[in-house]
């Protein structure tokens, strides 16, 4: 008997094997086989999809006991490739989590009784929600609770969770960032009386596999965790929740590229189960969805126990006035008034390190990373100019071109640790900290800083986009912006819908506990109509202006984008393989090839990248086309071509 079995590893296809003995041999099965020199362990497949009569089949070597994924995970992995452009095995492999060995004695059991003590006093508009959340029955639909920053989302949905719990089934919720687990961990914990699993690359190999088994013996009810529990074996899955449904942060930009909240969606689709989008500003696309019926919105419009908005005051920041400082005379003194009051502040800046252009004085030269076409930033802990994409590091030593000296650099633009350098010395008798992935290395020195503002033991905090998700510091009511000029580079579609959502979720800190708070944007360009958008505090406003932007401009969502990023060793190189691949893409009359065209970081890593945006309408699966179109086309070994499916980023 002839059996697919598909294997952890780059390839696109099961492989097919014989088996002479084993019984009951089921798909879904957990297999030992013979593969080159080594054994590996596979899962048998759904179907056979090609066998060369001429190779000699080898056999199945064992079946491994007690393990199973079931036929919708595989239907699940299917779909994710078909999409996704991604081979079928490396999207097993992430199923798998990287393990190598399955066969575990040890279980994971959660540790709780009694659901019926977790009641926590819900508002009217909350408890409406609920009833909303619980309407529908069991079956797969998406909803969009849609509440304003501070309105208790988290309270609503916990109330789904514990429905879906008193019924046996397991729930998976997912974040868009590993730091954001600590907090909600405890809150958590605060509403169901029992600490949740948690699952991101920080765990480790260990608490992986037992997890990993647990989950898989339905002894594990809840996850929460980053993009990749989106692929654990769950055995009775009955919801997902998606927080912050519209945070970039879910799309992974490296190996397999793909959008965890779309893909959870599916994936709810394929179980047969409800999944909850959770927002304060919905991307998009989301939004679309909500206007043409297909997500059904739930609606919290006023702040928990109706604390008010945070005001906003905008600085008109005139560069001469400041000299070589970055925060103003008129917002030091705001921030007096607000400290005075025992109330933390928070400067944000959204840019790491110190500055980010350096420029010697004397003969002009920039530091420009070798390896990217980008600016290199200095950062002051580390007494280093640094690359933010490949990682590259070096010393400011360098002779000047002009004289037998070492350059004398001007530094032009301040990161948060320059900010942090000069609230220091404005406020030199406050406990200040910077929150930021330079200064938040490891999970100990996240929970560390977390719980000294929780404990009101920092009274100022400088942080970049970060802080901005889901946090809950009660004390803190003052917030300063320290650039709020929205100038952007152009090639972005979505840089003003980002600004709005990260802006909105910013000021959505500030007032959670609070009658009076404040955000205060410095700016040189006060008239910027995104800086308008955002103090008007009318998402919808601008979501629906945008739609009919996107829908004049036959951009998404009215239109499916396919980037393909060609890297070469060489610019001649790397823009003749794009003009191949736009050759034989171009016989298809229902995809629209834009480009060859540089990409804005047009050197990356050492390779030479060019673009092509395959533009398609959203009936059709432009996946399919391409697909069949790339398997065709013989690609030199020195050629790398990368497919982003739904690009969210243009760099």
């Amino acid at each position: 008997m002839e059996v697919p079995v598909l294997l952890p590893k780059i390839f696109n296809h099961p492989f097919t094997y014989k088996n002479e003995s084993i019984k009951n041999l089921n798909q879904g099965d957990f297999v030992l086989v013979q593969f080159g020199k080594k054994k590996e362990i596979g899962i048998v497949w759904d179907k056979i999809e090609s066998t060369n009569k001429n190779i000699k089949l080898k056999k199945i070597v064992k079946k491994l006991p007690n393990l199973k994924i079931n036929k919708k995970l595989i239907k699940f992995i299917n779909w994710f490739s078909k999409y996704n452009l991604a081979p079928k095995g490396l999207i097993l492999k992430m199923c798998l989590a990287n393990q190598k060995k399955f066969e575990n004695k040890e279980q994971i059991m959660e540790k709780f009784e009694n659901l019926e003590n977790t009641n926590f006093d819900l508002n009217p508009e909350q408890k409406k929600a609920v009833d909303e959340l619980n309407k529908e029955n069991n079956k797969f639909n998406v909803k969009v609770l849609l509440g304003v920053t501070g309105s208790g989302k988290t309270l609503v949905y916990f109330e789904k969770i514990k429905k879906i719990l008193k019924e046996k089934k397991q729930v998976l919720i997912l974040l868009p960032e590993i730091f954001l687990t600590s907090q909600f961990k405890e809150r958590f914990k605060n509403f169901f009386g029992f600490e949740p699993f948690l699952w991101h690359s920080k765990i480790t190999k260990k608490n992986k596999r037992l997890i990993w088994n647990s989950i898989h013996k339905n002894n594990i009810k809840i996850i929460i965790g980053a993009r990749s529990a989106l692929f654990l074996p769950f055995k009775k899955l009955g919801l997902i929740i998606v927080d912050e449904e519209h945070d970039p942060s879910y799309k992974q930009e490296d190996q397999v590229i793909y959008n965890a909240r779309d893909m959870a969606i599916s994936r709810a689709y394929i179980e047969n189960i409800p999944i909850c989008l959770v927002t304060s500003v919905p991307s998009l696309e989301t939004y679309h969805n909500i206007e043409i019926g297909k997500y059904k919105k739930i609606t919290l419009s006023k702040r928990f126990k109706n604390y008010p908005f945070p005001k906003t005051k905008v600085i008109n920041i005139k560069l001469n006035s400041l000299k070589n400082n970055s925060i103003s005379l008129e917002t030091i003194s705001v921030v007096k008034e607000y400290l005075k009051k025992g109330n933390q502040i928070l400067f944000f800046l959204n840019r790491r390190g110190y500055s980010p252009f350096l420029i010697c004085k004397k003969c002009g030269y920039k530091y420009i990373c070798p390896n990217c076409s980008i600016y290199l930033t200095y950062h002051k802990i580390l007494k280093k100019v640094v690359c933010h994409h490949c990682g590259f590091k070096s010393d400011i030593n360098k002779k000047c071109n002009l004289e037998n000296l070492k350059c004398d650099f001007s530094m032009y633009g301040p990161g948060v640790e320059r900010v942090y350098d000069e609230v220091k010395d404005i406020f030199n008798d406050k406990k200040i900290k910077i929150f930021s992935s330079d200064y938040l290395e490891s999970k100990k020195k996240e929970n560390d800083i977390i719980d000294l503002i929780e404990r009101h033991d920092v009274d100022i905090l400088v942080g970049t986009q970060m802080i901005s998700k889901g946090f809950n510091f009660p004390k803190l009511n003052c917030i300063v912006v320290v650039d709020a000029d929205f100038t952007g580079r152009g090639f972005d579609l979505r840089t003003t819908e980002k600004n709005i959502q990260l802006y909105n979720q910013l000021s959505g800190r500030a007032g959670r506990f609070s009658s009076e708070s404040i955000i205060i944007y410095q700016t040189i360009n006060p008239e910027h109509q995104t800086l308008k958008d955002v103090i008007i505090n009318n998402p919808e406003k601008f979501l629906v202006n945008e739609l009919v932007l996107r829908k004049e401009n036959n951009l998404p969502p009215f239109k499916r984008l396919i980037a393909i990023i060609i890297s070469a060793t060489s610019r001649e190189n790397s823009f003749r393989a794009a003009q191949e691949v736009k050759k034989r893409l171009n016989i298809n009359k229902n995809l629209e090839i834009l480009g060859p065209v540089d990409s804005p970081i047009f050197k990356r890593k050492n390779k030479f990248r060019t673009r092509l945006l395959i533009r398609c309408n959203g009936k059709v699966l432009g996946q399919n086309i391409v697909s069949k179109t790339l398997k065709k086309l013989k690609i030199s070994q020195k050629i790398k071509l990368t497919v982003d499916v739904d690009p969210i980023n243009f760099t």
